[in-house]
């Protein structure tokens, strides 16, 4: 693999118990829809006394995020009208026994923290999260795991219709395991090797199987690019081919910048219409302008 090149991996797996913060379970089995909800987005000033600047960019998108409930499958907790209750003891005890799993550390207190969610895959605009374990564990030739987290899955995007976003309740909450690694990851090969191995183990606990219950964030940088998220992916065996189609697209936007760098244009006026000329004759020659 070319040198340089840097990828770390956060895989995503849900947990087989009841919702991290209310009772409800999370089969999402959505059988019978009760009702909708919508709302809007509006930024207000933070602990910090300052307004989010990406909050105030969604609020002048004026997006409607539209949020259906469905019977037995969310409440009062996932609207936001009803503080959270304490953490699924289930579910933070199975945490704690995947950090041990990793031979991670385990903090002497375990406290909820908030990320900013501005999509509207979450009523409240921010995700709950809760650090589990934290170290520098080897699961493969130099490469670490760092940290794990418990955390509540997003709402469930349905559909977007213009300016309005439906989301299901019925995924919102659900507990999910963050595992993160260092990003020493050095090919694509690895990469997949590392992912199987971290599902593997995460297995061997009470999780949910089939699609769309772990998920891999694969993070991407080679020397002169800047380093690209990749959210949400699901399949294992083609996660190196992502990987792999990653790398040769940051190349290609960095030979991009150099050919485009060696254009020159020339303005060129014929009665009462201007033309630019340009030398792009080599530049379209090139495959990478071809999609090869």
């Amino acid at each position: 693999m070319d040198a340089g090149v840097k990828i770390g991996l956060e895989v995503h797996q849900q947990l087989d118990t009841k919702k991290l913060f209310c009772d409800c379970p999370s089969s999402m089995e959505e059988k019978t829809l009760l009702f909708e909800v919508r709302r809007k987005l509006r930024p207000v000033v933070g602990e910090l006394g300052e307004v989010d600047r990406a909050a105030i960019f969604e609020f002048f998108r004026d997006r409607t995020f539209v949020y259906r409930v469905y019977e037995g499958e969310a409440c009062l907790v996932e609207l936001d009208e009803e503080p959270p209750h304490l953490p699924n003891p289930e579910a933070l005890e199975l945490a704690i026994q995947a950090a041990l799993l990793f031979d991670l550390k385990i903090p002497s207190e375990i406290h909820v923290m908030r990320k900013l969610v501005l999509d509207g895959s979450a009523v409240t605009s921010f995700q709950r999260t809760m650090l589990v374990g934290y170290g520098r564990s080897e699961i493969e030739d130099g490469v670490f795991i760092t940290e794990l987290y418990l955390e509540e899955d997003a709402a469930k995007k349905e559909k977007e219709e213009g300016n309005v976003v439906y989301y299901s309740l019925s995924r919102l909450g659900i507990p999910l395991l963050e595992v993160d690694t260092t990003p020493t990851i050095s090919s694509p090969e690895q990469a997949k090797s590392i992912a199987k191995a971290i599902g593997l183990t995460l297995r061997s606990l009470k999780v949910k199987r089939g699609i769309g219950t772990i998920r891999q964030d694969v993070n991407i940088s080679i020397p002169g690019g800047a380093r690209v998220e990749i959210k949400g992916w699901q399949d294992l065996r083609r996660l190196d081919k992502l990987v792999e189609n990653e790398i040769r697209r940051q190349k290609t936007l960095l030979l991009l910048k150099d050919e485009i760098g060696r254009v020159r244009s020339v303005l060129r006026r014929e009665g009462d219409k201007w033309y630019v000329e340009a030398n792009i004759a080599r530049f379209l020659e090139l495959e990478l302008c071809k999609g090869k």
